[in-house]
């Protein structure tokens, strides 16, 4: 397995889960696992477009990334390629549901070796990153 897939629905538009990613401020208050938080050095949304940030651990730890917007379609998708270590690439779609909006989050590594190593980070860490998506678009709504 190279690749992870989480499915969510969250009862809020698509118009407002592709808010929280176009907009910096909001992406950075929801960006990653528990704990973490985020400094954007670079934030350009839009089709080849450079994201580069420090993810800041809750142990003090700070995580370097490079990544590059490839897709966006507005409030339907966002492709990312995460050019750093481990490299893989992100392909969230949003669809309207009956309950909202249905997020499919799929993380595909370019390394099966790499992606088996780091399945007991990633699979926790992608559901607390929609745990914290689904809190800001919703906030008191939950």
């Amino acid at each position: 397995m190279k690749a992870f897939q989480t499915l969510r629905d969250i009862p809020v538009l698509p118009v407002d889960i592709f808010a929280a990613f176009s907009n910096p401020e909001s992406l950075a208050k929801w960006w990653g696992p528990n704990g973490f938080s985020n400094t954007f050095n670079q934030f350009q949304f839009k089709p080849e477009g450079k994201w580069s940030f420090i993810m800041h651990g809750p142990d003090g730890a700070n995580y370097p990334n490079e990544s590059e917007f490839i897709e966006i379609v507005p409030n339907e998708k966002v492709v990312i390629r995460h050019h750093s270590q481990p490299n893989f690439t992100l392909t969230v779609t949003m669809k309207s549901s009956e309950k909202g909006t249905t997020i499919n989050w799929l993380q595909d590594f370019d390394n099966e070796e790499v992606a088996k190593n780091i399945a007991h980070i990633v699979e926790p860490s992608n559901e607390q990153n929609l745990d914290r998506l689904t809190t800001l678009v919703c906030g008191s709504k939950l």
